[in-house]
């Protein structure tokens, strides 16, 4: 505390003395009120009533009460007793008495030898809830179409009962925007149906305290119909006529109210005369019919409107709204300490409308009728002493009081006389390390206020500067300790009545440092690993080494040796694997390294087929608790078997059966080595244990629940957390923090005591005992910063002392009169500018200064007959600079823009309005660009103009150039007029694509480009890489040709028809048409061939085979179609495991699907023809546990060439082709021939010949060498030869017939080969070879 001229600090610490030890010293303290009942009071009847009035001070105060202004003898009435030691009046009902005899004004005060404290005026209601009167309602006949009011009239209650609307039948009345209730209870009906009739109407009032709900008896409707329905004007139901007024007191809610009749239901609209509705403050509830402002201020007073309207019309209706205000404080009186002679005042300021009247009382009468003062003097609402001395303590009162009400405020005046003392214990010693800070606290009292001075082992001058800095309050800071700094501190008080001292031994210590750190080890199963961590401290402190692993406690079992310095783990094992921490540390100080172990596992031969499998654990049993204690328990097992996989860890399991029944937590977990442990529990508690086993494989089933234990209560071990004080009314402060839970609690009847005053003031601390999380302190000042403290309670005892929490009260409106100020506004480009302002004063922020806001909108565009939105749009600026950049403007336009300043209730005055327009910028892009292909010579391109032209558009730049698969032309450009929107380009020939780039420019350049390719046309598809590679390999001649989808087509009519079998080195081609297979354990990437039949490419290994090791998902398997594909895979998961289906296209689009573990199934839809895909599962839960990735590919979507190929150049270059390979087959077979040759012809007889007997028909066998079966083949015993491979042959493009040759080698018929289930039984099936193999084997 700093000394000011004022004696603020004499003040503030004298106070703190009087408020926290005044009975230890036994200084005199005037009485202070603590806690007192709520001005309105209302009780309920059933209970006894309680009115709460506790003081304090020394002498302990007594109380007495008044009612109705006259003296109240508590001790004449048997029903009314006083709680002992506080004038707290408890009035008891148990044996008769009716509580409204004690409805009346209660006034306590608290009186003893110093003066005399008054509580605020108690007004004791007791709740009343009336009963409905009985009346017999008759049908309601009403017009279809006309409105309806149907009256509630509740009986009065205190308070007001809640009113709704229920059928007979207790079903909610359905309210709309037609049908609603009114603020006063009332049901309005804006047109009636015929359906309203269906159900009756009831009005129902529930009352607070008693929780009894009053029904009224139904109205019934009858709705006389006509042919059709009248459609009517609105018109006001409630409240009538054009115009009403409204009276509402600051911080209250405004409701108002418009609800209109009307054929069809009109509409209601709100809106304000000369200025916007409080967008903050401002709620439209009932379908828009009440308009609701919450805490209203003097700036909401005005005229409001509301518009009703519909089809046929509109009408508004006018309120008068006047904001008045009960008084509410500007600066409460604090309580005031002064010494003899000394000077001081008492200010009561308030405000209100209309201005509060300001009264001031001693010991609780008026000031004009206590005796005569000469040190006192009354000037308004201040009292100014002078010259005070002993004898004149005493309690002032405050009482600023208007028509709407009063506040009413104690403070006290002390006059204390008293030689200097110490507060803290005596003779502290306090220890720190060397080079740290350290404070040395001399808490101390006395009146006047003694000076304070520190000296070191009781010798030379005062200690204040250099390394030291002493404060008025008795501190004294060393900034850096050192060696020598250590001793004996002494602080000496004084004044004018004498003087005290007290002394504080400092002793500086060595840092505990670890001079010698662990290293990272990396070590084989079963051998030794040595972390060492050798440590300097001080002697003359007690050491402590903890090792930790992974952040966790470490356990060191039989297998590990700890000292001061090192840990050694003996026989190390896979589990030991980890990052090891050394923590040293004494009472002062600390220090910690750590290091990371890796174990290696030798390798092994695989013996699968040998060791028996592992398993999970089977579940422990025989749980047994024993030796319980108030805070824990010894929890014993047997353990179950681990099935060829040790035990590595037990996880203990608790239910907390008295607040979370069913739900198992994990409470601990313990080495597999032990089955016995000690289990540290929470207070209150019943309990329940269960153990699960878990080894390398996984975790076990857990074992059966235990038997229920009960631990006994305790206070509270912690306080709530999050502690907040903030305002949400510029005269409240609320205060909120996280509550404890229900483990937490530790005992019933959980309670917060909830402790408030102003900071840096000489107020008593203030509380109230709420079983919520949250307590609002009103009345208040304005932004004022709050101690404030929430300890736990229950009912063993409170929690520990809390501790201190800043925060403030609510904050103000900004002064109306102190605007912002616009200085300059400079350009930086066609879309941002930056903003000089010069900042509002301090003061007038009345609260805290949270941003400068920068509003500003489009005025209008420099071009003509350009539609702008003129929406407001705003920046903030939080920084301290008064500067700040607006962007996102649009280029050449007119900009309008002016600030404010905005605190923590909103927006203060705006500056005046300052205009601004930005220069040209570029253009965006085109709005549009089409391209259409009339014919196959020309394409007609068309735009639009750019949508923000953001200046004056002086053309546009067309660029275009060729696409051909991956390969681009070079790049040509075309520019145009602004006023030209399309452009015909003449193609080279119908199969080349363009690729187009359009972008429009100003004069300050060209603006973003529109990209666009002309479409294929209705006969082309995409072709994919697979097809470019097949077709490059079979024409590499033609290999310009294979990035069109129609020469691809017939590439692959080609390959079907001739080249039924591929060379032996493009024979492994992995198959890829309609359906395709691919699983993880596919290693081998091939060159995809197209056949007729599609094939499934599956594993090598069967799924039994491949049982993952660590891995709980494998075998993916994707079997895919042109479109789609299906995914599958197997698992080691529960099956309540959800998983994530993860697809990548070749573009790197990421995509994703969700599936179940029951199915293990996915099927992914539309997908891209042609298009390569990788897929991966993994846990939704775990995303670490994934397979591998899996590619595969989709088939093409081919489609049939609807254009005329004989005229196309590739197609004529194709049959050109396949000319030659023909004239090629046609040269072999001559050859064949003229070398006496004959191709083995089926022979259709029953009897087998000898290879070279002649036959009746005159035909033989040829069987020299060079009739050997061709490669592919194999001779059967008859002499004809068997297809082995391949399926596919010419005989799939014939018309029919049998296909074979005559003796000189010509064909006599079309090739054919017919298979059939005999002949293939028969081993008599055979099947010319290819023309192609027939070229392989002249090789």
């Amino acid at each position: 505390l700093v000394r000011q001229p004022c004696k603020a600090w004499h003040l503030n610490f004298l106070l703190l003395c009087l408020f926290s030890i005044c009975s230890y010293l036994a200084v005199p303290q005037p009485p202070t009120i603590t806690k007192q009942s709520v001005k309105d009071y209302i009780v309920d009847p059933r209970d006894n009533i309680r009115i709460e009035c506790e003081a304090k001070g020394n002498p302990v105060p007594s109380f007495t009460w008044t009612r109705n202004g006259k003296f109240f003898n508590v001790a004449k009435d048997s029903r009314v007793t006083m709680i002992r030691r506080s004038g707290t009046l408890v009035i008891d009902f148990r044996r008769g008495g009716r509580p409204e005899d004690y409805e009346g004004e209660y006034q306590c005060s608290a009186r003893n030898d110093y003066g005399t404290a008054i509580s605020s005026k108690i007004n004791l209601q007791v709740s009343k809830s009336s009963l409905w009167p009985k009346e017999n309602l008759e049908p309601v006949t009403v017009q279809q179409g006309s409105p309806l009011i149907l009256q509630c009239n509740p009986p009065p209650g205190l308070p007001p009962p809640v009113i709704f609307w229920m059928s007979s039948s207790m079903l909610p009345i359905t309210q709309d925007k037609r049908v609603s209730q009114g603020l006063n209870g009332d049901l309005y009906f804006s047109n009636v149906k015929v359906e309203d009739m269906y159900t009756d109407y009831s009005c129902n009032a529930r009352f607070h305290f008693t929780h009894t709900i009053q029904q009224k008896n139904p109205f019934t409707l009858k709705v006389l119909t006509t042919r059709g329905i009248a459609e009517q004007i609105p018109s006001f139901m409630s409240p009538t006529g054009t115009s009403s007024s409204k009276m509402v007191l600051r911080g209250e809610d405004l409701y108002l109210e418009c609800i209109a009749s009307g054929v069809p239901t009109p509409n209601i609209m709100w809106f304000k005369k000369g200025g916007e509705l409080p967008s903050k403050k401002t709620k439209f509830e009932n379908y828009n019919k009440t308009l609701r402002i919450v805490a209203v201020s003097e700036e909401d007073s005005g005229e409001y409107f509301c518009l009703a309207l519909n089809k046929m019309g509109s009408i508004r209706h006018t309120i008068s709204v006047r904001v008045k205000a009960a008084p509410y404080w500007l600066a409460k009186p604090s309580n005031l300490v002064l010494s003899p002679g000394e000077d001081g005042k008492l200010e009561c300021q308030a405000n209100g409308s209309p201005k509060p009247t300001i009264q001031w009382l001693v010991n609780g009468e008026p000031i004009e009728s206590a005796p005569v003062n000469p040190s006192r003097a009354v000037t308004g609402d201040t009292i100014i002493f002078r010259d005070a001395q002993i004898g004149s303590s005493a309690v002032y009162q405050c009482n600023a009081s208007n028509e709407h009400g009063y506040l009413l405020a104690n403070a006290f005046v002390s006059i204390l006389d008293v030689a200097p003392r110490m507060l803290a214990p005596r003779n502290q010693l306090i220890k720190v390390t060397v080079n740290n800070r350290i404070r040395l606290d001399c808490p101390f009292f006395g009146s006047p206020i003694p000076t304070l001075r520190w000296f070191k082992n009781g010798q030379g001058s005062n200690l204040d500067g250099g390394n030291y800095r002493a404060f008025d309050n008795g501190s004294l800071d060393i900034l850096r300790t050192r060696k020598d700094d250590q001793g004996i501190y002494t602080c000496v008080a004084t004044n004018i009545l004498g003087k005290a001292e007290n002394q504080v031994r400092l002793e500086i210590k060595d840092r505990t440092r670890i001079v010698k750190a662990p290293e990272s080890l990396i070590v084989k199963t079963g051998s030794a690993a040595r972390l060492d961590c050798k440590i300097n401290y001080d002697p003359t402190l007690k050491l402590t080494v903890t090792w930790l692993k992974d952040n966790q406690s470490l356990y060191t079992g039989y297998r590990m040796k700890k000292d001061e310095e090192s840990l050694t783990i003996h026989s190390v094992l896979e589990k030991d694997e980890g990052t090891y921490t050394c923590i040293a540390s004494t009472e002062v100080d600390s220090d910690s390294a750590n290091a990371t172990l890796t174990v290696l596992v030798p390798s092994s031969i695989s013996t699968s087929s040998l060791t028996p499998p592992k398993e999970r654990p089977d579940p422990p049993r025989d749980l047994e608790l024993t030796d319980p204690a108030d805070r824990s328990i010894i929890l014993t097992w047997i353990p179950g078997d681990d099935n060829n996989s040790p035990i590595t860890v037990y996880i203990i399991n608790g239910e907390e059966r008295q607040f979370y029944p069913g739900t198992w937590h994990n409470h601990s977990s313990y080495p597999g080595s032990v089955n016995s442990v000690k289990l540290d529990l929470d207070p209150y508690i019943s309990y329940r244990f269960r153990v699960t086993a878990v080894n390398d494989v996984g975790a076990g089933n857990p074992s059966q629940p235990s038997e229920q234990y009960q631990t006994s209560g305790a206070a509270p071990e912690i306080n709530p957390s999050n502690v907040q004080g903030r305002g949400t009314k510029r005269n409240n402060m609320e205060i909120a923090w996280l509550p404890l839970n229900k483990n937490q609690e530790n005992g019933p009847n959980m309670r917060y005591i909830v402790m408030w005053r102003q900071r840096d003031s000489s107020e008593d601390w203030s509380n109230t005992t709420v079983r919520y999380h949250r307590h609002v302190v009103s009345p208040t000042p304005t932004f004022v910063p709050y101690e404030i403290k929430v300890q736990s309670e229950n009912d063993f005892g409170r929690g520990p002392e809390p501790d201190i929490i800043i925060g403030y009260s609510g904050e103000d409106c900004l002064d109306p009169k102190a605007p912002p100020t616009l200085t300059r506004i400079r350009i930086l480009n066609s879309t941002a500018v930056e903003v000089y302002w010069t900042p509002v004063p301090r003061d007038t922020i009345n609260g805290l200064l949270r941003e400068y806001r920068a509003y500003f909108w489009r005025e209008s565009s420099l071009l003509k007959n350009l539609w702008v939105s003129s929406s407001r749009r705003h920046v903030s600026f939080t920084s301290s600079r008064p500067r700040g950049i607006v962007s996102r403007l649009v280029p050449y336009s007119n900009y309008k823009l002016q600030m404010v300043v905005v605190n923590g209730r909103g927006e203060g005055p705006r500056s005046e309005i300052k205009e601004l327009t930005t220069p040209e910028g570029v253009p965006g892009p085109p709005r549009f660009l089409r391209i259409r292909q009339p014919n196959q010579e020309t394409m007609v391109l068309d735009w639009g103009h750019p949508e923000h032209p953001n200046g004056i558009i002086t053309g546009y730049t067309l660029k275009y150039q060729t696409v051909n698969g991956t390969r681009v032309g070079r790049l040509k450009a075309e520019n145009f007029s602004p006023n030209q929107t399309t452009f015909t380009l003449q193609r080279a020939d119908p199969i080349t694509r363009y690729k187009f780039y359009l972008s429009a420019k100003t004069q300050v350049g060209s603006g973003e480009q529109i990209i666009e390719e002309s479409p294929y046309s209705k006969n082309e598809v995409m072709p994919t890489a697979e097809q470019r590679t097949l077709c490059t390999f079979l024409f590499p001649w033609f290999s310009a040709l294979c990035d069109y989808d129609s020469v691809l087509l017939y590439t692959v009519t080609y390959v079907t028809l001739f080249v039924p079998t591929l060379p032996a080195t493009t024979a492994r081609a992995t198959t890829a048409a309609t359906t395709a297979s691919t699983t993880t354990t596919t290693t081998e990437t091939v060159l995809p061939a197209v056949t007729k039949k599609p094939r499934t490419t599956t594993s090598n290994k069967k799924s039994s085979d491949v049982t993952p090791v660590r891995q709980k998902i494998w075998n993916v398997t994707a079997s895919p179609n042109s479109n789609w594909a299906n995914i599958t895979w197997m698992h080691s998961l529960e099956q309540e495991t959800e998983f994530v289906v993860e697809y990548i296209n070749s573009n790197n689009t990421v995509k994703s699907v969700p599936a179940k573990a029951k199915t293990a199934f996915v099927h992914l839809a539309d997908l891209n023809p042609g298009m390569v895909y990788r897929v991966r599962v993994y846990s939704q839960e775990y995303n670490t546990i994934t397979s591998d990735f899996v590619t595969f590919a989709t088939s093409s979507a081919y489609t049939k060439n609807q254009v005329d190929i004989a005229t196309q150049g590739w197609f004529i270059g194709l049959m050109c082709a396949i000319a030659l390979l023909v004239l090629i087959l046609l040269i072999v077979c001559f050859i064949k021939r003229s070398r006496g040759g004959k191709y083995p012809v089926r022979e259709k007889k029953d009897t087998q010949l000898e290879p070279e007997e002649h036959k009746e028909d005159g035909s033989f066998d040829y069987s020299d060498e060079d009739n050997k079966p061709l490669q592919g083949s194999q001779t059967s015993l008859d002499g004809t030869i068997k297809q082995q491979e391949s399926d596919d042959s010419l005989v799939d493009y014939g018309e029919g017939g049998d296909g074979q040759f005559n003796e000189d080698g010509s064909f006599i018929g079309q090739y054919t080969v017919k298979k059939d289930k005999e002949e293939t039984e028969g081993n008599e099936s055979s099947e010319a070879t290819s023309p192609v193999n027939a070229i392989y084997s002249l090789a």
